[in-house]
């Protein structure tokens, strides 16, 4: 799909991962809408900064989790741009909860933006391009859909679930509408990590350093322009997953 011209909502859009892929999408000549839910500031931040590449940018607060909000602002976005082309589902709660537990609200939330928002938005919005005869949809997953983190049992359960609706909506919408995800590993240094926690996380990546907000973005675009690639996974995490078999490691075992 070639972006110039047409109309893309990012889910959690305002800031961090969702504001890099609205502004490399409007760089590519996209509207833009950028859905937020409490960081309304950033939001209106973001769209100012899409606004200044010269296309037209909307923010519009909705809860992914609750279906009329979903459905309310795919209808604001299709009303304002004349339809929506692209959709992003970035949106996440990343919430830290034990398990067992007996306070169920962490698993319920990561649940419902998780698994819920992606389904909800693309069932709002896929009307919009099978009517046009065009779309792309990009899921945002990351890296505990491959391997647990202790503590984030809904988090790692709603993003492999991402994963899995990836490829259920690349069928069911095939052959109008390309489906696929992006798993990003380190990109954005969280406020408690301390030089040398950085440093290592740094150096567990094949790269030996973090990405950026921007690699995902780029990816991201990537897949809305392949018009031959659905239903599939890309990991953008340096190396990572494979950090452990780095030939210092295997030199050490030998």
């Amino acid at each position: 799909m070639q972006l110039r011209g047409k109309t893309a909502l990012v889910t959690g859009g305002a800031h961090r991962v969702g504001r890099a892929i609205v502004l490399e999408l409007a760089s590519a000549g996209a509207n833009v809408v950028v859905n937020f839910n409490r960081s309304s500031a950033d939001a209106e931040s973001t769209v100012a900064e899409a606004e200044a590449l010269g296309v037209g940018a909307i923010a519009i607060r909705a809860d992914v989790g609750d279906p009329d909000q979903v459905a309310a602002m795919a209808m604001a976005a299709g009303e304002r741009f004349d339809g929506v082309d692209v959709l992003v589902n970035n949106a996440a709660s990343f919430i830290r909860h034990p398990f067992p537990t007996d306070d169920l609200t962490g698993w319920h939330r990561c649940i419902d933006t998780l698994v819920h928002g992606p389904f909800y938005c693309a069932n709002a919005i896929a009307p919009q391009m099978l009517a046009s005869g065009e779309g792309a949809i990009v899921n945002i997953a990351d890296l505990s859909a491959f391997e647990p983190w202790p503590d984030f049992t809904g988090h790692g359960v709603g993003k492999s679930a991402v994963l899995g609706l990836t490829r259920q909506l690349a069928l069911e919408l095939a052959p109008t509408v390309t489906v696929n995800a992006v798993v990003p590993g380190p990109a954005l240094r969280p406020d408690d990590y301390d030089e040398e926690r950085a440093a290592r996380t740094a150096s567990s990546t094949l790269l030996d350093r973090w990405g950026t907000p921007g690699d995902m973005a780029k990816t991201t675009r990537f897949l809305i322009e392949s018009s031959y690639i659905t239903g599939e996974t890309i990991t953008v995490d340096g190396g990572q997953r494979f950090g452990h078999r780095k030939p210092s490691n295997q030199r050490e075992r030998a």
